[in-house]
């Protein structure tokens, strides 16, 4: 009778244990099952269309008017990049569903592990690591910069507004021969190399506002929009006959500066001229046109600005004869 019952006891606590190690085993298998069709719900996914990346980018979204050409006082309105994870293309980088409920060990340190090297200083790192960089453009807009990151050697438009930038140095845009439009609004910067712009042989738009600059550094040829309002600029700071020989600048804006005249001669390209809040209180009668041809009519200058200087502009009469409007000031 006791053999008995010592056998019923057994057979009950291995039924028992039975099933208490089949209900892991079966939550396991569901977890796999799961795991599995979630995997071939991905698959069946078509995500090619939204295969997004740098290199097409471009093609989809024209960045070229990230921001007005005449409408520069407000700012864009920030973009936000998302796409979708790409369909992994490589069998072998699915995750091995056999193994999927192992757990992995934590290795712990050892001695011999190799010292890792100093951080790099921010400002030596690429502008892709410490911006934004779309396509050919690079935004560096508030990044708390104080020198012009490296920047790619295709880069087009350089957005770098809003942070601590002092100085300009002719070596940060060296070989950037594609390099379109600059902008260092808002920044701190009181010293610009002579050649630092100079030698870029697409440059179209210097857009410098906003800043500390005392003298204006050599410009290229190939510029048709300079804005360097609200610095420090005196007519000193100016090369002699420094916009003469621009043949394709159209804007020129050099308000709220500290001019004491006109920097003529201007290039007949020019289409609007802005110098109020300046301190001019003169200008010479060839300042806008040519004196000795009364003939002369320069129908691209159209919007000239000098209200807040003290000049009286009804004592020059004869000094904008030729333009299709009369400038904006005191008469």
């Amino acid at each position: 009778g006791c053999r008995m019952w010592a056998l019923a006891w057994l057979s009950i606590t291995s039924l028992c244990l039975g099933a208490a190690w089949a209900v892991p085993a079966k939550g396991e298998r569901r977890k796999v099952e799961k795991l599995k069709a979630d995997l071939g719900l991905y698959e069946n996914l078509d995500l090619d269309s939204y295969d997004l990346t740098l290199d097409n980018y471009g093609e989809i979204l024209d960045l070229s008017n990230y921001e007005d050409l005449y409408d520069y006082g407000d700012l864009a309105p920030k973009i936000e990049v998302g796409t979708l994870a790409p369909r992994p293309k490589d069998p072998t980088a699915l995750p091995d569903l056999a193994t999927t409920a192992e757990t992995l060990e934590l290795q712990p340190p050892t001695t011999t592990s190799p010292i890792l090297p100093a951080p790099i200083p921010a400002q030596g790192l690429s502008s892709c690591l410490l911006c934004l960089c779309i396509g050919t453009s690079v935004y560096c807009d508030d990044a708390d910069l104080e020198h012009i990151p490296l920047l790619p050697p295709e880069t087009t438009y350089l957005y770098a507004r809003f942070n601590r930038i002092g100085t300009i140095r002719a070596s940060d845009f060296t070989g950037l021969k594609q390099l379109k439009r600059i902008d260092l609004s808002s920044n701190s910067i009181s010293w610009a190399d002579a050649d630092a712009f100079r030698l870029l042989p697409s440059l179209q738009e210097l857009i410098l506002p906003e800043n500390r600059l005392r003298a204006l550094p050599e410009l290229p040829r190939s510029i048709v929009r300079l804005d360097a309002r609200l610095n420090s600029i005196p007519s000193a700071g100016l090369r002699p006959e420094a916009f003469r020989d621009l043949k394709q600048l159209q804007f020129l804006h050099l308000s709220d500066n500290q001019l004491d005249y006109i920097p003529a001669p201007l290039p007949e390209s020019l289409r609007s001229l802005h110098l109020q809040n300046n301190n001019i209180q003169t200008m010479h009668q060839d300042t806008f046109c040519d004196s000795h041809d009364q003939s002369q009519v320069r129908r691209a200058l159209e919007d000239v600005r000098l209200d807040g200087n003290p000049i009286n502009l009804g004592l020059f009469p004869n000094a904008y004869f030729c333009l299709p409007r009369l400038p904006t000031g005191r008469f």
